[in-house]
């Protein structure tokens, strides 16, 4: 979920679903079958990521995911 108080922009909301898509794929074999959710919980500052397609939004998207899917896949292995 992207809510607009987070991402302010329809196009900045539309990358970021983009990336939890790309991402979410990559770990799809080490999680669970089912339905996950991913919940952006704080603002991307405008004034830092002026463009919502920039590579910096991008990549700093793309390390969080990565973080969050790895976390879970692991608690996932030790279950």
């Amino acid at each position: 979920m992207v809510p607009k108080r987070w991402a302010r922009r329809a196009v900045t909301r539309n990358a970021i679903k983009r990336q939890i898509y790309n991402v979410s794929e990559r770990f799809g074999d080490r999680l669970p079958v089912a339905a996950h959710v991913v919940r952006l919980r704080t603002t991307f500052d405008r004034q830092q990521f002026i463009s919502a397609t920039s590579e910096p939004l991008k990549l700093a998207v793309r390390q969080e995911l990565e973080q969050l899917f790895e976390r879970a896949a692991r608690s996932e292995v030790r279950t």
